[in-house]
């Protein structure tokens, strides 16, 4: 089929349709469950944490450990949202100890979702905010 049959047909069916973008979302389409995740993700970042962890003055194996009970406890509570609050690392020597050890931890947790540095008026760079799984 040459390019003028293709266009006499395409001119037939309806000349000034166009072609959904293959990235265009079909409203009609899109399955329920993503729309409340997105609505889910939404009021959640939005959203206060439901528990705090001061980690100040803590070595790297108490904060380890209270990370674990902390985000256990948390899980089984039932909380959507937790903050931690680690610290910039003004006072380390060399480099944010606990600020790191905590993003490790939130990385190998299973049910740490997204996370993130609070805004500058919560802690900013020395506190981190954690959205859970759901069970």
């Amino acid at each position: 089929m040459d390019f003028g049959t293709i266009l006499d047909k395409w001119e037939k069916q309806g000349a000034g349709k166009t072609i959904p973008d293959k990235d265009t979302v079909d409203e009609d389409t899109t399955p329920p469950d993503r729309d409340q995740t997105q609505l889910r993700r939404s009021r959640l970042l939005r959203k206060k944490p439901d528990a705090y962890l001061d980690l100040h003055g803590l070595t790297r194996d108490e904060t380890w450990t209270s990370l674990e009970i902390f985000f256990n406890d948390s899980q089984k509570k039932g909380f959507e949202k937790v903050q931690i609050i680690h610290g910039k690392g003004n006072h380390s020597q060399n480099e944010a100890a606990l600020k790191e050890l905590c993003r490790s931890f939130i990385e190998n947790c299973s049910f740490a979702g997204e996370s993130g540095y609070c805004p500058a008026r919560e802690g900013g760079t020395g506190a981190t905010w954690v959205i859970l799984k759901k069970n």
